[in-house]
């Protein structure tokens, strides 16, 4: 049986738009991978906005789901890499995929730019979500 896909969104502090994309990973996308998400100088805990609003819109509940700030030696080794747009700043992780969703951070911006961050991570997801499922099915094909 095929391992199934393990996707790192991976961003500086951990903190917002990568935990945003954990969550919703998790609820949209759980029949395609599996959600983690990672940072190198990681904050003590996820951006209280980011909670609040992800647990508003989508009903996600981040902290009670257990979500919390990780270092990349705390999630597995991951098959996709998923940068969020921090730049020159964003770790380097091994994985036979890699690709930056270039998303400002909402930190400080007020509820509209969240909301608008969240928006965007929920279209990406679903949008990796086909990908991976079209190049799991690809592989079954083939293999």
């Amino acid at each position: 049986m095929k391992h199934k896909t393990i996707v790192a969104f991976v961003c500086t502090h951990n903190a917002c738009r990568s935990q945003i994309a954990e969550a919703l990973g998790r609820q949209l996308a759980a029949d395609a991978f599996t959600s983690y998400s990672a940072g190198t100088q990681i904050k003590e805990a996820p951006n209280l906005d980011a909670v609040r609003l992800v647990k508003a819109q989508c009903g996600i509940d981040m902290i009670a789901e257990g979500q919390h700030c990780k270092t990349l030696d705390e999630i597995p080794a991951p098959d996709w890499v998923v940068t969020m747009g921090c730049g020159v700043r964003c770790p380097a992780l091994p994985a036979r995929h890699r690709e930056d969703w270039g998303l400002e951070d909402p930190t400080g911006k007020g509820d509209a730019a969240f909301l608008e961050t969240i928006r965007l991570i929920r279209e990406k997801v679903l949008d990796l979500r086909e990908r991976i499922l079209q190049e799991d099915n690809e592989e079954e094909s083939n293999g």
